[in-house]
């Protein structure tokens, strides 16, 4: 295979998790490194665990994140259909193919039988497994005359199709990420490819998908490490040139052992899902990156760092700047921990380089109710912009431009407001209604009046400042005056005067 050709396989069975999403990302960083193609195909077999909506979740949720398909099933592509729900045709094909070499046979176990198996085993203090040692012995096309199996199949018996595991065997693997490994073929047992419902497992299917879709590389998560032997005994039993695989470490927990999971997003109050989820069974809402304020340049930048480092250890690259240093011999072999407050970090990194124009435009998109001026607003969003770290920042630390306050922080009551305090801002209101209100006229116009006054500068403007904001806290207080206008800064000081009278 000259052109490279990579897929993301997900299958609908639930929100896309974080992993998922950096299994995409890595897919298409590798194709676009390579002038290659980026396929989106969704593995639908498992109708048991199907759940309604999360297709289209999925392909929400990458085009978010600025991973487009080069082919999917809403956009199509020459290899389609990309589901494989549509793809039974294909299927039934290659499954009479694979029964006509020495590498599949049919198994007419029942599930009552294979459990009574198992038990018989356990209670002696072994495990069952349907493999070379065992499949002699049980009902299947092996062990059966060929009369006994055309009577079965005459009656209509359900049978599946399995995996002839050849005996002694050692395979030399070869993975893109963890190099050279092998496996005897005597510790697999005979895998399920066809289910007696006529609908190929994941072992199955995969590999028929990928050869007709010409895909050249396959990187997946290191769950399906154990089942690289089995996969590459199917595309030898099948005659095809296997793809090249590599297999991605774990995102592992914040704290502790193990894979990431949302119950440790749920423990330390961070998203896996990069989209809210809403469960169609339960009714529950599952947080996701965007609703929770992550740009979407901010979040792939942090999940392709997990995992993968660009040259020199840059930390702020583009998806066009990762794609351009990608590199799969640079993924790392063990897994990466996952920082709550890396991804923050990341986010507020990519807030400060929006334009006050952009965050403009975030805030009056969002489900906040802003009804100021534009042209307030964004000197609001120029004043709170750099110690944001989400979008949403901006308005809960800036809410006192928004809403007078009405209650004062105790502690900063004490420390701000003595006796002489009321009749200092009194006189300090009046003389603001002919005042010009400007920051940098406001700023002379509180020194002046301090030293006409002979006051120290923090005792107008620690209860000026308490009279605006309700705390010791925001911008600075000229600032502030000039973007409340005349009214109201007038009202928020007489009203605090009357508060601490």
């Amino acid at each position: 295979m000259d052109k490279v050709r990579v897929r993301f396989a997900p299958s609908p069975t639930g929100p896309l998790h974080l992993g998922g999403v950096r299994t995409a990302l890595y897919d298409y960083l590798f194709a676009k490194n390579q002038g290659g193609e980026f396929v989106l195909r969704i593995e639908d077999t498992d109708t048991a665990r199907y759940v309604e909506g999360a297709e289209d979740y999925i392909e929400e949720a990458l085009e978010w994140c600025g991973i487009i398909a080069d082919e999917s099933p809403k956009k199509g592509g020459k290899f389609a259909p990309y589901r494989q729900s549509e793809r039974r045709d294909i299927y039934d094909r290659y499954t009479e193919q694979i029964l006509k070499t020495d590498y599949a046979y049919i198994a007419f176990d029942t599930a009552e039988e294979l459990d009574a198996i198992r038990a018989e085993y356990e209670a002696r203090g072994d495990v069952f497994s349907y493999d070379n040692k065992t499949r002699n012995q049980l009902r299947n096309s092996l062990a059966l005359s060929e009369e006994e199996v055309q009577k079965l199949l005459d009656e209509k018996t359900p049978y599946v199709v399995r995996f002839k595991m050849p005996i002694d065997r050692t395979l030399n693997l070869v993975d893109i990420i963890r190099g050279n490994s092998s496996v005897n073929t005597n510790t697999l047992d005979d895998k399920v490819l066809v289910k007696n419902d006529g609908m190929p497992t994941y072992h199955f299917a995969n590999i028929i998908d990928d050869h007709e879709m010409e895909i050249s590389h396959v990187i997946r998560g290191e769950e399906w490490l154990p089942s690289l032997g089995l996969h590459t005994l199917l595309y030898e039993a099948m005659g095809w040139e296997a793809p090249q695989f590599a297999h991605l470490s774990l995102i592992l927990k914040p704290e502790g052992k193990g894979k990431l999971s949302k119950r440790d997003g749920d423990k330390f109050g961070f998203p896996v899902f990069p989209l809210n989820f809403t469960d169609p069974a339960t009714g529950n809402v599952s947080k996701g990156y965007r609703e929770s304020g992550y740009l979407p340049e901010a979040f792939i930048n942090m999940v392709a760092l997990l995992g993968w480092s660009p040259a020199d250890d840059k930390e702020i690259l583009s998806l066009d700047e990762m794609a351009k240093e990608f590199d799969l011999n640079k993924v790392h072999k063990a897994g990466a921990r996952f920082s709550k407050e890396k991804a923050e970090w990341f986010n507020h990194q990519y807030l400060q380089q929006k334009s006050d124009e952009e965050i403009l435009s975030i805030l009056k998109n969002s489900d906040l109710d802003i009804t100021i001026e534009d042209e307030k607003l964004l000197k609001i969003i120029y004043l709170m912009k750099e110690r944001a770290t989400f979008p949403i920042d901006i308005y809960e630390n800036g809410k006192f431009f928004f809403e007078a306050p009405t209650s004062y922080d105790e502690k900063a009551s004490k420390k701000a407001w003595n006796d002489e305090t009321s009749a200092i801002l009194g006189e300090f209101a009046s003389g603001l209604e002919n005042a010009e209100f400007n920051a940098e006229n406001l700023k002379q116009n509180i020194h002046d009046f301090a030293e006409n006054k002979g006051l120290g500068m923090g005792k107008v403007m620690m209860p000026l400042r308490l009279s605006l904001v309700g705390e010791l806290k925001g911008p600075d207080v000229p600032d502030i005056m000039e973007i409340l206008g005349k009214e109201e800064t007038i009202s928020r000081i007489n009203n605090a005067v009357n508060n601490f009278k």
